[in-house]
């Protein structure tokens, strides 16, 4: 029971680090855009930077539930 419930938490942190890969380059997207003001590229630039740390988290997450679920 345990090796279905690791591999369904490697499943969900797997798709949540994708969820923040895709936001964290778009981020990257407004955060370049010169037509963006100020503010809204500082915005987004911070984000970008939270996205890429949630997408580290996941992605150690996902490793330990699959190892997890391998045992």
């Amino acid at each position: 029971m345990d090796n279905i419930k690791n591999a369904a938490n490697y499943v969900s942190d797997s798709v949540k680090s994708a969820t923040n890969a895709g936001s964290k380059e778009a981020n990257k997207s407004v955060a370049k855009d010169n037509d963006a003001s100020i503010g809204t590229r500082a915005s987004a630039a911070k984000d970008a930077v939270g996205d890429k740390f949630n997408e580290e988290k996941h992605d150690k997450s996902a490793d330990v539930h699959k190892e997890a679920a391998k045992h």
